[in-house]
């Protein structure tokens, strides 16, 4: 028995019914119980006894056990009443930790707290419904359409084509322990990379890295905040903070330029970023690497400096449906501009690019290609490797877009191929307002400079200017220092854990988190791609889907609810609008759990 035990609880309360204390009976009794509990000595003590001395009912923590009780010598009476004098008046007021059973005498472990349930305070009926196993129904709630049985949801998941992503996944309940994960051998180190990419690989452990970001410590609307708008952005981890705090406590100053020591602190730390960004994508130098302000100015960049100068009148730029704005919007004003003409590819009703489709667009005039890897909208995983073969062929260069899938899954563009490649950093959990393009040292090189100023330059005359090799030829002015160090720090953060563990861990989740919105009545999960990354866009009947985001929003729960800057991928699905929960490495199971509850709530709400 532990002193949890509520037969503990019930006596106390009974003796203190009468006077407000309990009387040495009581504490006989609880003495009794007590020593009987312990391994070793049951029967040594019996309620013929008078008294025994009796360990604090107030909790001990910070490592420290209660005392272990005197065996020497029985307490007097005297003593008893003073024990009773101590305790509280209030009995509802005694706090009663958890104890952990021991060997011989030893004394009881006290158990730190746990994080009250975000859906504590709920009423009865919301926690009977949050409750409710998979596959039963309420027969409480009439109104509330019963839910699929685990049969059913599983036969639904594995052989409609809608979801034939899940095919294989195992089992499609929350696992009961996350199986162990080997940490995976730490990529190789070429000569001349930073040290600090050398950083051990620690095992993937949710609970571990969701300490690493404080703001999972706030609270929204007396609940806990659960973040799942990461194809937005996502958190910083104390590491990237820290970081950045660093370099204006002992490194800020602008960079290649003056002669003093904090310029060339500046200038290590910032070309240590580069080179760590280098290795983080398997680039072949950090002079392929450009900064910019995140991955809509770097397809900005390409149009306006790549574009201008090798694009002209009737040549072609093909993109697909499933694109972000930053990668329609500033093709449509190239082709404005030189008379070229765009031209889009067709995806399926799962949200997949039609491969047939695509290379029907191919041909001679076809001077650029450029797709995203991971649609944000739907989540989508294009098949890039094959549509870059395909693209080249042709003799196109090839724009991938990665700020969707940087910080879910390793990226290599040497493996890729492809002769561009853009990402944001805020969501690969670095600061905003910075972000990559990556070149192909050819391809940059035939990119002339995009904007003038300092830093860019070799030489200037009034006659003509010397322009610097790239990739300073396209940071003119003083760049994002302080971010672009934060960046290097995100990416260091990246590799402790490893992208393979990070790719795992949101796949289960992502399945988990399918399964679970499909129980869902009057819930369409729009994007079903059998390739996917964690997003997870829906509209459910009957609500707009802004009113889902603001009731979501009540519970803590952080969606994105609208058209994500992609209204083609949207319109081709017959929507205007999603809400759209979407997955980072520090999601955990009870994350989802969370959201299906809120929706639960939302559509009892309503009577739906």
């Amino acid at each position: 028995m532990s002193t949890s035990d509520p037969r503990l609880t019930e006596n106390l309360i009974e003796d203190a019914s009468g006077v407000g204390l309990p009387d040495v009976a009581a504490l006989t009794q609880l003495a009794d119980e007590f020593f009987r509990a312990v391994p070793g000595q049951a029967g040594q003590f019996t309620g013929a006894q008078t008294a025994v001395t009796v360990p604090s009912l107030a909790p001990q923590y910070g490592g420290v056990s209660p005392a272990a009780p005197s065996m020497d010598k029985l307490p007097s009476e005297a003593d008893v009443q003073r024990l009773a004098g101590s305790l509280p008046q209030d009995i509802s007021a005694v706090s009663i930790p958890a104890v952990s059973p021991v060997a011989g005498i030893g004394t009881p472990s006290a158990v730190p707290e746990l994080p009250a349930s975000p859906f504590a305070q709920s009423l009865p009926p919301f926690d009977a419904l949050a409750a409710l196993p998979f596959g039963v129904a309420q027969p409480s709630i009439p109104s509330l359409p019963a839910l699929l049985t685990e049969d059913e949801a599983k036969a639904a998941l594995t052989s409609a084509s809608s979801f034939y992503f899940l095919e294989g996944a195992g089992a499609l309940a929350k696992p009961v322990a996350a199986p162990a994960v080997s940490p995976p051998t730490a990529p190789e180190v070429r000569p001349g990379s930073s040290s600090d990419l050398q950083l051990p690989r620690r095992q993937f452990e949710v609970d571990a890295v969701r300490r690493d970001f404080p703001i999972l410590q706030e609270r929204v609307h007396g609940k806990p905040l659960i973040w799942l708008d990461n194809a937005a952005t996502t958190q910083k981890p104390q590491s990237v903070i820290d970081r950045i705090s660093y370099f204006y406590e002992h490194e800020n100053s602008n960079i290649h330029r003056a002669a003093h020591e904090l310029a060339a602190r500046a200038t290590d730390a910032y070309e240590d970023a580069r080179s760590k960004v280098a290795q983080f994508i398997n680039a072949t130098s950090s002079k392929e690497i450009v900064f910019v302000r995140g991955a809509t100015e770097g397809i900005n960049l390409v149009a306006k400096s790549w574009g201008r100068r090798h694009i002209g009148k009737d040549d072609e730029i093909v993109i697909t449906w499933i694109e972000h704005h930053a990668n329609i919007v500033p093709w449509q004003m190239l082709v404005a501009e030189t008379g070229a003409r765009l031209r889009v590819a067709p995806v399926d009703d799962d949200g997949q690019v039609i491969l047939e489709e695509y290379e029907k667009l191919l041909n001679p005039k076809t001077r650029l290609v450029s797709f995203t890897q991971v649609s944000n909208a739907l989540g989508t995983i294009t098949p890039a490797h094959q549509m870059v073969q395909m693209a080249h062929r042709y003799g196109a260069r090839v724009l991938v877009d990665g700020a969707q899938s940087v910080s879910h899954m390793r990226t290599d563009v040497q493996s890729l191929d492809c002769d561009f490649f853009v990402f944001s950093g805020h969501k690969m959990f670095a600061p905003t307002g910075i972000g990559v393009v990556y070149g192909k040292p050819d391809a940059l090189a035939e990119a002339p400079p995009w904007q003038g100023g300092g830093n860019m330059i070799v030489d200037v005359t009034f006659e003509k200017t010397i322009y610097q090799a790239p990739p300073n030829r396209f940071e003119a002015g003083t760049g994002n220092i302080a971010d672009a160090v934060g960046l290097g720090a995100a990416v260091d953060y990246l590799n402790q854990i490893g992208m393979e563990n990070i790719a795992r861990h949101e796949h289960d989740l992502l399945i988990y988190a399918t399964k679970e919105l499909l129980t869902i009545p009057g819930l369409r999960i729009i994007g079903t791609a059998k390739e996917k990354a964690g997003v997870l866009s829906f509209v459910l009947n009957g609500f707009r889907t802004e009113e889902v985001g603001a009731a979501l929003n009540r519970e803590g729960i952080a969606v994105r609810s609208g058209h994500h800057c992609a209204q083609p991928s949207l319109r081709r699905f017959g929507v205007e609008t999603t809400v759209r929960p979407s997955l980072a490495l520090y999601n955990n199971y009870e994350d989802i759990d969370a959201l299906i509850a809120s929706l639960r709530r939302l559509l009892y709400t309503r009577g739906a």
